[in-house]
């Protein structure tokens, strides 16, 4: 037989499998037909060399009538969580670590592409998955994917985007998680650090043996701003790549709407607020642009109060930045309702009056419940 390695991205959770599965030796792993039911199978199996016959490769995944369950984005993110903090954290005796992280952004680029919104709402509702700075590179990388993506940029320069964010701290993992629990003031070594994890970053993927040179310039890049005040190189404007920039913007909006030990989170239209207002010479200002459009003035999951006082979270783009889809969640009278409602907040009653945090919309809820099985957990 002749054989195929497949990837993480081709394995999708709650698909039949098209193909039967084997490892390296030819040993059948899994029968054709097989559903694979949640993210830890999937991480079980990836390591050990999946291979399928090469002539079996192009055949068609079964329609959607035959799938017993459809495939969740959200179980997909979270399969990658733990994947990636698996690779960074063992980076240095990591054998093709190039092909392994690469497989890690084409299955988040998947993810993120067929089922955007609840990407987009798992940055905002998912902060319990994983440590923080693994959850903080997968959220940079999935917003940077789809402003790329939006920005017509090929489907591989687009996972390089993707891969660059997801590995653009490998070098300051551990300080970060400490910094996660912690509100006592930098140490001079924490700052050096910081300030040098870009150049660091790149010689530890140069040492684990990635060679692409966009995949590293976007990296080392990743900190440097349009007035030149950036790190390590101080470059400005034109001098600094473009994507390198794409990155560096979804870097600056997943710190701000994250939660901290330290600090409570930003709201997400404050967050965009703060990096227009603060960061304004910092910024190019056609990409400053290019994300408002694509991410909204009210993200996606974001909790909201409507004109009509009723409580919800927005869960897709709508006719304007300013008027996206929401469910209601809580009625007027502060009662659950039971079950969500679409609201049209282009419409004076349901016209968004308020940005709420968590605690203040004080709503139980699953994410499945507004975005269905994609979201399923």
């Amino acid at each position: 037989m002749e054989k195929h390695r497949i990837m993480m991205a081709d394995l999708i959770i709650g698909e039949p499998l098209p193909w039967d599965v084997f490892d390296a030796a030819g040993k059948l792993l899994l029968v054709k037909g097989h559903v694979l039911r949640n993210e830890r199978q999937i991480e079980s199996l990836v390591d050990r060399g999946l291979f399928i016959d090469a002539m079996e490769r192009g055949k068609r995944r079964p329609t959607a009538e035959q799938v017993s369950e459809p495939p969740s984005a959200l179980r997909m993110i979270n399969a990658i969580n733990r994947r990636l903090e698996a690779l960074l954290v063992n980076l240095p005796n990591e054998s093709k670590a190039e092909e392994k992280l690469l497989e890690v952004a084409t299955a988040l680029v998947r993810a993120a592409i067929s089922e955007p919104e609840v990407a987009l709402a798992a940055i905002l509702l998912n902060q319990q998955c994983g440590i923080y700075p693994i959850r903080h590179s997968i959220d940079t990388a999935i917003v940077s994917a789809l402003v790329a993506r939006v920005m017509r940029k090929p489907d591989d320069e687009v996972k390089l985007i993707a891969v660059s964010a997801l590995t653009m701290n490998v070098a300051m993992l551990r300080l970060q998680e400490k910094l996660q629990h912690s509100d006592a003031p930098l140490s001079p070594d924490d700052s050096r650090l910081i300030h040098g994890h870009p150049e660091e970053g790149v010689r530890q993927l140069q040492q684990a043996g990635v060679a692409q040179p966009d995949w590293l310039s976007w990296v080392l890049h990743h900190h440097e701003n349009e007035d030149g005040s950036g790190y390590p190189l101080g470059k400005r404007g034109t001098d600094i790549p473009a994507n390198a920039k794409i990155i560096s913007l979804a870097d600056r909006y997943c710190a701000r709407i994250s939660a901290r030990h330290y600090r409570k989170p930003l709201l997400p239209n404050a967050a965009l607020r703060d990096i227009l207002l603060t960061d304004k010479n910092n910024l190019d200002p056609s990409l400053a642009t290019t994300f408002i459009h694509e991410l909204g003035i009210y993200p996606i999951g974001t909790y909201v109060r409507l004109q009509n006082g009723e409580i919800g979270v927005v869960t897709g783009r709508g006719p304007s930045t300013t008027t996206p889809k929401v469910h209601a969640l809580i009625g007027p009278r502060g009662a659950p309702l039971a079950h969500p409602c679409k609201r049209d907040t282009d419409k004076q009653l349901y016209a968004i009056r308020d940005v709420l945090t968590e605690e203040q919309a004080a709503s139980r809820f699953t994410m499945q419940q507004l975005w269905g099985s994609a979201a399923a957990l």
